[in-house]
């Protein structure tokens, strides 16, 4: 006696990929997978990367200027007006030392959260890498079966050289060899990258 097969339901989330939807619909789809994805990212980062983000940001506002602004002209007229104990008299050697310490440490906090942001920038572009190259296996994959298709219906394709070119898997490899090839005649006092790359197929 066979038992019967028991299908798991499909998710939400690829039922509702499949459904029958206007372009506005599967755009705000692709914007909210986004927009999750970089939400997770977010959560995943350590506690230095979160306080140096921080950091970083109120740097780059308006805030952090006019907070120096206040804080540079009064200490230089305090230390300027007469009749006044002045703490650090002109040339200010103690206020340059202390913004010397706030931009060591100010310009660490920024490299700490550029780096981070450097890797989310290489995870974004790889991601996008191997999109575009499932794609170009789908088409591949695609061009193939039309031609299948059309050869067994009858129909003539007119013999377009274009689509055995295209019918051609495409090597990643080759086509940095050629950038590389052609950013070296473009530019040819700087070194290229993708000559060391071993090229195969």
């Amino acid at each position: 006696m066979t038992r019967p097969t028991v299908t798991s339901p499909p998710s939400s989330l690829d039922s509702d990929y499949h459904e029958p939807r206007t372009v506005e619909d599967v755009t705000e789809r692709n914007v909210q997978t986004i927009a999750k994805l970089e939400e997770a990212a977010k959560a995943n980062r350590s506690h230095a990367n979160r306080l140096a983000d921080k950091v970083a940001n109120f740097c780059g506002s308006m805030t952090f200027v006019w907070v120096h602004v206040i804080w540079f002209g009064g200490w230089v007229v305090l230390n300027c007006l007469p009749r006044l104990e002045h703490f650090d008299p002109f040339p200010f050697t103690f206020l340059t030392f202390v913004v010397s310490l706030e931009a060591i440490f100010l310009s660490t906090f920024i490299l700490i959260s550029q780096n981070h942001e450097t890797r989310l920038s290489e995870q974004r572009n790889h991601l996008d890498l191997q999109i575009n190259l499932l794609s170009e296996q789908e088409n591949t994959k695609m061009l193939r079966m039309l031609a299948g298709i059309a050869e067994k219906v009858g129909a003539e394709t007119g013999d377009d050289p274009s689509l055995q070119v295209l019918d051609q898997a495409t090597h990643p490899e080759k086509l940095i060899k050629q950038i590389g090839e052609a950013t070296d005649q473009t530019n040819p006092d700087q070194p290229s990258e993708a000559s060391g790359l071993p090229i195969r197929g």
